[in-house]
């Protein structure tokens, strides 16, 4: 995969719905913020299912 997700920390509002939503791809970090950390780890339908999910649009490709 060439692109992966990265989420604005500074906007993440630590909802959980992309860690609940795709936890292969997505966790909290110690900071209680939700960070991408294996884009390999779902199809990349999958994560844009929790990229568009995100109620912050805290989630971009990058």
């Amino acid at each position: 995969m060439s692109k992966r997700p990265v989420v604005d920390q500074d906007a993440c509002i630590s909802c959980g719905l992309c860690v609940s939503s795709c936890p292969e791809v997505f966790r909290f970090n110690s900071a209680g913020k939700s960070e991408g950390y294996d884009p390999a780890g779902a199809d990349e339908a999958a994560i844009q299912a929790a990229i568009d999910g995100c109620p912050v649009q805290a989630i971009s490709w990058q």
